[in-house]
């Protein structure tokens, strides 16, 4: 069993447990599920591309930053020019939660991205309950009629969707009402970093779609390739947050990548 089919045996589970404790009838009465979301796409063509992640551990990594607080580092990664916030809300294998989402909504203006797994249509509401004006979708755990009718979902809820493949095969999961695709530049099996071949993907990508550099882009110089192949925008976490203060990381990175070629 993958580690993949390890998160989504529990995210199930979590999802049962969730329905019976909080119902959709909830979710919709929640401060949030009226609140009119912020176009991810439209903010990252009009500031520096990055969607900047506030992520405390990974399975891969382990324990990446247990003692930054959310509020201080979104709210950082905004002053700087992100055009989002990604925040994971998977509280097994990342340590992140909803609370996490909730607790920045109302303090920063720009788009937060719900970055976990989602596999039913109760988490798309609970997305929206929360205050979330993207969600993630990865082809990896579902199959392209899922996508499509979660597509369809996030869309009436006025959710966007940033669609993540890792092959070749998972192109067939792309249609066009998707808004964002990310391609995985680390394998979800080996965990090897390949930009060559995220680059080829992107290149297999119909021309109108906004593609995303995800994971292991760990230099300005990494960055900056993928920048110069074509990659509209790009998801960041670990580089920022590997430090004591993510925020003046990521202000550092967007200096220094500004300097060598002009965001």
């Amino acid at each position: 069993m993958t580690i993949l089919d390890q998160i989504i045996q529990r995210k199930k589970e979590e999802v049962l447990s969730a329905k019976s404790k909080v119902p959709l009838a909830m979710l919709k009465d929640a401060e949030f599920f009226g609140r009119k979301t912020l176009s991810m796409k439209a903010s990252l063509k009009n500031t520096t591309g990055i969607i900047a992640e506030f992520k405390r551990q990974s399975p891969s990594k382990g324990i990446i930053n247990n003692s930054a607080a959310p509020l201080e580092v979104v709210s950082s990664y905004e002053r700087a020019g992100a055009g989002g916030v990604s925040i994971l809300t998977d509280h097994d294998f990342f340590g992140g939660s909803l609370d996490d989402v909730m607790k920045v909504r109302n303090h920063i203006h720009i788009p937060v991205l719900r970055k976990d797994f989602m596999i039913d249509e109760y988490q798309f509401y609970e997305a929206k309950s929360i205050g979330a004006d993207a969600v993630l979708l990865i082809a990896a755990c579902l199959s392209p009629e899922q996508v499509n009718d979660f597509t369809a979902l996030s869309h009436e809820l006025g959710l966007e969707v940033l669609l993540e493949i890792h092959t070749e095969t998972e192109l067939k999961h792309y249609q066009s009402a998707i808004d964002m695709v990310g391609i995985n530049n680390r394998n979800l099996k080996d965990f090897k970093v390949d930009l060559q071949h995220s680059v080829q993907l992107k290149d297999m990508l119909p021309e109108q779609a906004l593609s995303v550099a995800e994971s292991g882009i760990y230099t300005v110089k990494d960055f900056l390739f993928l920048k110069e192949q074509g990659f509209d925008a790009f998801l960041m976490g670990e580089y920022f947050m590997k430090n004591s203060d993510p925020g003046q990381s990521f202000a550092d990175f967007v200096s220094q990548s500004s300097h060598v070629h002009g965001l």
